[in-house]
């Protein structure tokens, strides 16, 4: 076996220009469907997250003091709080509604893989 054949050939493959095969085309369109799902559930829950975290300062009278304060701080956590819990069936119903958009494509283009081989 030689060594020197296969180190040059897998340096070769790496500058080699890349062909966009049906798989790389099937992968995008499965990222173009749950990105965005993805990207509105992070940002949500770290919002949601950092009111949470206003609300228990507020009401631990670290940021303010008085107990106007505390109540408030107690409404704003559990306003927090609850964007948190509905966080996840907003994703669910996002990711299904961004799956049924590329459903069709995503379906056809994985029939044409699976036909081909």
């Amino acid at each position: 076996m030689n060594t020197d054949k296969i180190l040059a050939e897998a340096i070769a493959k790496d500058y080699a220009p890349k062909d966009n095969s049906k798989i790389v085309a099937l992968r995008k369109l499965d990222a173009k469907a749950k990105l965005p799902s993805v990207i509105f559930t992070y940002t949500f829950g770290i919002i949601s997250a950092l009111v949470v975290g206003v609300g228990m300062c507020l009401s631990m009278q670290v940021i303010a003091s008085g107990t106007f304060m505390m109540v408030l701080g107690i409404i704003v956590g559990i306003i927090g709080f609850i964007g948190c819990g509905v966080n996840y069936p907003i994703y669910k119903r996002m990711l299904e509604k961004g799956k049924s958009k590329y459903a069709f494509e995503i379906v056809e283009l994985a029939r044409e893989i699976s036909e081909q081989e």
